[in-house]
């Protein structure tokens, strides 16, 4: 089992646009493994690549007791929304309402490469939704109100963990692969 330290609000990889997986081999199969056993032990319901440092489109997830992975996800959101209580690991102990459609269908890959396709509502959409947006370099308060997310930023100067040095890129046993430069 590895379980690996997951970077902080305010390590720069975090707001980078991960790059597309391009190779399906055995480090993608690490890097997978590596995500579910941090995720599972945080505990977490998602945890995307670049909260552990790699800069590709990968991610983890954990609902319902249903443990599945995607590469290179692309959603269809519908159109009906729903509004209710979001957190991150990145932000631990902090969570707030976050506005996100009801349901998806996200396309993609399985660490084989093969095609899979992930459909959901409520707390799998929700999830899907928040750990696609830590691929493209957005974190869920980016989408709360400017009230909210006054408070979340005020929250995050005061939270015990913050300013904490963000780590280098070379603390990552993935650091070989998946390096935004």
């Amino acid at each position: 089992m590895s379980v690996l330290p997951i970077r902080l609000f305010g390590d720069p990889v975090l707001r980078m646009k991960a790059q597309p997986v391009t190779v399906f081999d055995k480090e993608l199969r690490t890097l997978v493994k590596d995500l579910t056993d941090t995720m599972v032990d945080a505990p977490g319901a998602g945890l995307a690549a670049p909260q552990l440092g790699v800069s590709l489109r990968v991610f983890t997830y954990r609902v319902n007791g249903e443990l599945g992975h995607l590469v290179n996800p692309d959603l269809t959101l519908t159109d009906e929304e729903q509004d209710g209580p979001e957190g991150c690991l990145s932000l631990p102990g902090l969570r707030y309402d976050c506005k996100r459609a009801h349901g998806v269908v996200a396309r993609g890959f399985t660490m084989y490469g093969d095609p899979v396709v992930v459909e959901g509502t409520e707390l799998l959409a929700r999830c899907v939704q928040h750990e696609t947006d830590h691929l493209d370099g957005i974190i869920f308060i980016d989408r709360l109100d400017p009230e909210q997310r006054e408070a979340a930023l005020r929250a995050i100067r005061e939270a015990e963990w913050a300013g904490e040095a963000p780590l280098q890129v070379k603390d990552s046993p993935h650091s070989t692969f998946g390096r935004a430069l």
